[in-house]
C-alpha cells in the first residue's frame, strides 16, 4: 500500500518538476521591421500580432509568418531574434514582391487572342501571383495542345520597370498545328482498320479540304471513351476498350502518326428477355419495343439469338419511359439489366430485363405561365395543347413548348419548362417562363422587289397589337419602277373563337425590270376568314375572297396582244385547306406543312377571265441531330431534312391575266428554280436567250408546273441558316401535257438571315441541264439574291 501511495504522488510531482526546468518564454523588448518598401512597418505588425512588452511563443511566431504569407504580398519572410535590456527584439525580414503594372500576350496568330487571355488570371495593380502566372503558362499551353499545336512553347518573361514594378509578357511560340497522317489500329480482328477509324472524329489528312488532319485531344478522348466502345457495342462487343494509345510527331514535317491497341472482347448475342413490375401496360404491349425480334409472342426470344446492339436496346428503353411518362407515369423508373452468361458450347450471351418500378400517375393540377407583362394569357394558353386534369403527357408538354416559342412574341431560346409536384407528392404543377420581346417595329431602307430593281421601303408591322396577338402592317415600297402601297390586318380569334379573319388594301404600280414584262397596275382588296377542320389544331380550312382592278401597258409586243388589259376585273373565290405541324420557325426543323388550294377566277362572279386554279403544296422536316444544346428546347445547331413538293393546275380562259400563269427559273419572279436565269424554263424546253434583259414571250408561260427541293439545312439560329440543296422542276403548257418524270435540276449551296429589311437569302446553284444556243449541253454556276422570297 505505502508503494501505490509513492507511485501516485511522484505522478503528480514530476510534471511540475519538469515544467520548472523547462525556460520560460522571452519577453519582447520590441518588435521592429526590415526589409519594406511598400508596406509601412504598422501595417505588417498588425498583421503579424506580435505585440511588444508581451510573452510571445513558438505558436505565436508561427502564426505570424502564416498571416504574413496569407497576404500574397510577399516572396520571403523570416523572424530573427537579438537580445534585448530586459528581453528579445524580435526582428520580421521581409521581401516584398514587386506590384504587376501590366500582363500582355505576344506571338498569337492562329488561335484567338481573346481566348488565350481568357485563360491569364492575374490582376494589374496587384503584387505578382508566380502561381499565378505558372498556371496561367500550363493553361495557355493545354489550351493549344488541345488544338493539335503540339510544338507551342509558352514562356512568361518578367520585365522590371524603373519604379519597381514589373510587366508580365507571354511569348508565344505556335509552332506548327500537328496534323494526323494516319491511323494504324492493333487488336482488331472484327473490323478492319478503315471501318474503325471511319467511326472516329479523328481523321487522318485527305485529298478534300475538310480533311485535314486536325488533332484535337477532347475530341480524340471521346473517341477513344466513347465513339469507339460505342460503335463495337452496336455489334455484340460490350466489353470493347482502348487499352492503349500513342502520337508519333515527326517536328520536321509536323505530321503525326495516331497508333491506337484495342482489346475487342467477345461478341455477345441476345439471350433471354423480360419483363418485371409493369401493371400499367401489359407484357405484350412492352415487347412491341423490344427491339431484337419482331413477335410481340415472349416464347419467341428463345428462337432468336441476334447480336447485342447496345444502341437499339438504350432507345428502346428510352422508348419504355416515354410511353409511361406519356401516360402520367413520370415517377416510373425504367431499370435496363444486362446480364452475361456463357453457354456449355462457349457462346457468350446477354439475357436482359427490364425492371420496371411504375409508381402512381400524376395529374396536371394547374398550369401556370410567368413573365407575359404584355403578351395576354388567352393568347399563350391557346398553343398550349394540355389542360389542368389530365394526366401528365411529356410529348404534349414538349409541343406546348414549341408552340408558344413558334408565337413569336418572346425571347430565344425559351426557358425550358418546370414540372412542379404538389403537396401530395403526386400531382405537378407545370409553370412556362417567357420573357417578351420587342415585335412591332417600323422599318425603312433598301428593297429588291421580285423583277422590279432597286427600290426603297418604309413599314409598320405589329404581330401582337394590344398583346392579344392580332396583326397589323402598312408597306409601303417605292423607286423607280414601283409604288406599292398594302395594309393589312389579321385577326387570328375574332370574338376570341376559334375563327380568324384577315383584310388587305393594295394599290400597286410596277415597272419590271426582268422578262420585258412591261407595267402592272393593280388595286382592290381580298378578304379571308379560317376555321378550324373538324377540331384539329393545327388543321385550317381558309375561305377567300378577292377583288381587283388591273392594268398591262408598256410590254413586250407579243405579251400586249396576246394579254390585253386596261382596267380589267379580276374578281376570285377561294378555298383552301392547310395543316401546319412545323417548329422552330422561320427555318423549320420538324414537322409538315401541307396545303391544297382552289382558286374560282371569273364566270359566274363576274369580271374578265374564267378559269379555274388548283395548287398543291407540301413540306416536310425531319431533324438529323443537333450539336450542342437540347434538340427538344431548340438550342443548339439543329441539322435538317427538307422535302418541298409543288404543282399547280389551271383549267379554262386566264384571259389578259399572264400574271397569274406558270412562269419558272430563277428567283425573283415566278416558281424559283435555282441554277437557271428567269423564265428560262418554259413549256418547249429551255430557253438559252431568256435573261433578266430578254423579253418574256408568250410561250414562258404554262398551265401546269412540277416543283421540288430536298436540302440538308443547319439551323444556326432563329435567324441565320444554312443549307445545301437539290431543285427540280418544270413548267408545262397544259395540265394535261403535265409530266414530273421530265425536270430540269440544280443544286448548290445557300445561306439565309432574318435582317432588319427583312428576309436575305443567297444561293450558288450549278444548272445541271442548261444548253447554249445551239442545242448543246452547257452547265454552269449561277449566283442568286432572294429577298423576302424563301422556298
Amino acid at each position: 500500500m505505502l508503494r501505490r501511495f509513492a507511485a501516485a504522488f511522484l505522478g503528480l510531482l514530476l510534471p511540475v518538476l519538469l515544467q520548472a526546468q523547462q525556460p520560460a518564454p522571452p519577453s519582447l523588448d520590441s518588435v521592429v521591421v526590415e526589409g519594406n518598401k511598400r508596406l509601412t512597418e504598422g501595417q505588417i505588425l498588425g498583421t503579424a500580432g506580435l505585440v511588444p512588452h508581451s510573452v510571445a511563443t513558438y505558436r505565436d511566431i508561427q502564426r505570424a509568418l502564416s498571416a504574413l504569407y496569407r497576404t500574397g504580398q510577399f516572396d520571403d519572410v523570416t523572424i530573427d531574434q537579438r537580445p534585448g535590456a530586459s528581453g528579445v527584439i524580435l526582428v520580421i525580414k521581409v521581401k516584398e514582391r514587386p506590384l504587376l503594372q501590366r500582363w500582355s500576350v505576344h506571338g498569337v496568330d492562329r488561335l484567338s487572342e481573346g481566348s488565350v487571355k481568357e485563360r491569364v488570371k492575374l490582376t494589374n495593380g496587384r503584387p505578382i501571383d508566380r502561381a499565378a502566372v505558372a498556371r496561367a503558362r500550363g493553361a495557355i499551353d493545354s489550351m493549344y495542345r488541345a488544338q493539335g499545336y503540339y510544338e507551342a512553347k509558352v514562356n512568361a518573361v518578367e520585365e522590371t520597370q524603373e519604379n519597381g514594378s514589373i510587366q508580365v509578357v507571354f511569348e508565344i511560340s505556335e509552332g506548327k498545328r500537328v496534323a494526323v497522317s494516319q491511323v494504324t489500329v492493333s487488336g482488331n480482328d472484327a473490323f478492319d482498320d478503315g471501318a474503325v477509324v471511319n467511326h472516329m472524329a479523328t481523321q487522318p489528312e485527305g485529298f478534300w479540304w475538310w480533311q485535314n488532319g486536325k488533332l484535337d485531344d477532347d475530341r480524340l478522348s471521346q473517341d477513344l471513351r466513347e465513339r469507339l466502345p460505342l460503335f463495337y457495342s452496336e455489334h455484340g462487343y460490350i466489353d470493347f476498350q482502348v487499352t492503349h494509345d500513342s502520337l508519333a510527331v515527326d517536328s520536321t514535317t509536323g505530321k503525326a502518326s495516331l497508333d491506337l491497341t484495342v482489346d475487342e472482347g467477345k461478341i455477345y448475342k441476345v439471350g433471354t428477355f423480360d419483363v418485371v413490375g409493369n401493371r400499367r401496360f401489359s407484357s405484350e404491349e412492352l415487347y412491341t419495343l423490344y427491339p431484337f425480334y419482331s413477335s410481340a409472342l415472349a416464347d419467341s426470344v428463345s428462337q432468336t439469338h441476334p447480336v447485342f446492339n447496345r444502341g437499339s436496346w438504350q432507345k428502346a428503353t428510352e422508348s419504355v419511359n416515354t410511353l409511361y411518362n406519356n401516360n402520367g407515369y413520370i415517377y416510373a423508373r425504367i431499370d435496363p439489366q444486362e446480364i452475361r452468361r456463357t453457354a456449355p458450347d462457349g457462346q457468350n450471351y446477354i439475357d436482359l430485363k427490364w425492371m420496371i418500378q411504375e409508381g402512381p400517375p400524376a395529374t396536371i393540377n394547374k398550369i401556370e405561365i410567368l413573365g407575359n407583362d404584355v403578351t395576354h394569357e388567352r393568347v399563350i394558353r391557346e398553343a398550349i395543347v394540355m389542360l389542368p386534369g389530365e394526366l401528365f403527357n411529356r410529348d404534349r408538354l414538349i409541343r406546348s413548348y414549341q408552340n408558344i416559342s413558334n408565337l413569336g412574341f418572346f425571347q430565344q431560346p425559351m426557358a425550358p419548362p418546370s414540372v412542379d409536384p404538389t403537396s401530395n407528392g403526386v400531382d405537378v404543377n407545370i409553370v412556362f417562363h417567357v420573357q417578351e420581346k420587342r415585335t412591332g417595329n417600323i422599318n425603312f431602307g433598301a428593297s429588291l422587289g421580285q423583277g422590279t430593281g432597286l427600290g426603297g421601303f418604309l413599314g409598320l408591322q405589329e404581330p401582337n397589337l394590344w398583346g392579344r396577338g392580332k396583326r397589323g402592317s402598312l408597306q409601303w415600297q417605292f423607286g423607280k419602277n414601283i409604288n406599292d402601297f398594302t395594309l393589312s390586318y389579321t385577326d387570328p380569334s375574332i370574338n376570341e373563337s376559334r375563327v380568324s379573319g384577315t383584310i388587305t388594301l393594295f394599290n400597286s404600280r410596277q415597272r419590271y425590270t426582268i422578262g420585258d414584262l412591261g407595267r402592272r397596275r393593280q388595286e382592290g382588296f381580298s378578304l379571308q376568314a379560317g376555321f378550324p377542320f373538324f377540331a384539329d389544331r393545327y388543321t385550317r380550312i381558309f375561305t377567300t375572297y378577292g377583288l381587283q382592278r388591273i392594268s398591262y401597258t408598256d410590254g413586250s409586243a407579243e405579251l400586249q396582244q396576246q394579254f390585253r388589259c386596261n382596267g380589267c376585273v379580276r374578281s376570285t373565290l377561294g378555298l383552301s385547306v392547310v395543316r401546319d405541324t412545323r417548329i422552330d420557325l422561320p427555318f423549320p426543323t420538324a414537322g409538315q406543312q401541307a396545303t391544297v388550294s382552289g382558286e374560282l377566277n371569273g364566270g359566274i362572279l363576274g369580271g374578265s377571265g374564267n378559269y379555274f386554279k388548283l395548287d398543291f403544296d407540301g413540306r416536310w422536316y425531319t431533324p438529323l441531330g443537333v450539336l450542342g444544346g437540347n434538340p427538344q428546347l431548340g438550342t443548339g445547331v439543329r441539322m435538317v431534312l427538307g422535302l418541298t413538293a409543288k404543282s399547280g393546275f389551271i383549267f379554262g380562259d386566264p384571259g389578259p391575266f399572264y400574271t397569274e400563269l406558270y412562269s419558272m427559273g430563277g428567283t425573283q419572279y415566278g416558281i424559283p428554280l435555282r441554277g437557271y436565269n428567269e423564265f428560262s424554263i418554259t413549256p418547249d424546253g429551255f430557253d438559252p436567250t431568256a435573261s433578266g434583259n430578254n423579253a418574256a414571250g408568250v410561250n414562258s408561260f404554262g398551265k401546269s408546273y412540277a416543283a421540288f427541293t430536298v436540302e440538308v439545312g443547319a439551323r444556326i439560329s432563329q435567324s441565320l441558316y444554312f443549307d445545301t440543296f437539290l431543285d427540280a422542276g418544270n413548267v408545262y403548257r397544259t395540265a394535261r401535257q403535265y409530266d414530273p418524270s421530265r425536270m430540269f435540276k440544280g443544286a448548290g449551296i445557300g445561306a439565309a438571315v432574318i435582317s432588319p429589311l427583312g428576309p436575305i437569302g443567297l444561293d450558288l446553284a450549278y444548272g445541271f441541264d442548261r444548253t447554249d444556243i445551239f442545242g448543246r449541253r452547257d452547265p454552269g454556276w449561277k449566283l442568286h439574291f432572294r429577298l423576302g422570297n424563301f422556298f
